[in-house]
């Protein structure tokens, strides 16, 4: 008997179908352990979620993030206390010029670290897929593996000097 989760509508996003939920996260700037994250459903857009990711205890006073982080709203917040690089996007009959193409390419030097995470989820840790039924059953279960990444990341940051670690 399969039971279905309540707590995730599906929705729609470019056209395609999706159920389920999003692990939004935040990383260390220098050594890249994963410091805050926020578990949602699917339906919930990542601008929502972004004031909950900032931490000003991170170094730097820069926001990095995809496309999808960015609103008129979330732009007006940042400029208050962080540099935002967050990345540009098209819109409608309006191409990105190529200031903001090569503005993207630079951030996604930065940014790529994040995707990082979710790599190393998918080739490491058995995917993204969750047996959890519920948000906070779903939730638990990504803290965990959150949690997990970051005790790899830390082994790798201790194997590749000790002395800096500890």
């Amino acid at each position: 008997m399969s039971q279905k989760d309540t707590d995730a509508p599906w929705t729609k996003n470019n056209g395609q179908s999706s159920f389920g939920y999003k692990n939004h996260i935040s990383i260390d700037v220098e050594y890249g352990f994963i410091r805050r994250y926020e578990v949602t459903d699917a339906s919930v857009h990542d601008c929502q979620v972004l004031g909950a990711l900032l931490d000003e205890q991170n170094q730097g006073e820069e926001v990095w993030a995809d496309s999808a982080y960015r609103s008129e709203s979330i732009e007006w917040i940042l400029q208050i206390q962080f540099l935002s690089h967050i990345h540009e996007r098209a819109y409608g009959n309006h191409p990105l010029s190529a200031k903001h193409k090569e503005d993207n390419r630079e951030r996604s030097q930065v940014r790529v670290k994040v995707e990082h995470v979710f790599g190393h989820w998918v080739n490491e840790m058995g995917g993204k897929l969750m047996g959890s039924i519920g948000k906070e059953s779903v939730k638990a279960t990504i803290g965990v593996k959150n949690l997990v990444y970051n005790f790899k990341r830390y082994g790798f940051w201790e194997n590749k000097n000790p002395k800096a670690m500890g």
